[in-house]
C-alpha cells in the first residue's frame, strides 16, 4: 500500500517509520486494530508498541473478560 501525503512542513518532519507508528497508535486507540496488529504495522515488538501507546496516554484495551480468560489460562498452565 502506498500513501501519498501532500508536501507540507509538518509532514516533512516525520520519517516514514514515525508516521507508521502514529497511524498504528491511532488505529489501536480507535479499536480498529489489535495490539499485535498495531505492533506489526509499526514494525515494533509488542512491548515496544505498548510503550509507545503509554507515551501517548492511550490506554491498553484489557477488559474484565480478558482478565478472566488469562486467569483460566494461567490456572491450566500452573496447577496449584
Amino acid at each position: 500500500m502506498t500513501l501519498v501525503l501532500p508536501d507540507d512542513p509538518v509532514t516533512a518532519s516525520f520519517t516514514p517509520r514515525d508516521l507508521l507508528l502514529e497511524l498504528a497508535c491511532a488505529l489501536y486507540a480507535r479499536n480498529r486494530v489489535s495490539m499485535s496488529q498495531g505492533a506489526r504495522m509499526a514494525g515494533l515488538e509488542r512491548m515496544d508498541f505498548q510503550e509507545a501507546l503509554c507515551e501517548r496516554d492511550i490506554p491498553i484495551h484489557y477488559s474484565t473478560d480478558d482478565l478472566q480468560s488469562d486467569r483460566v489460562s494461567l490456572k491450566a498452565l500452573l496447577p496449584a
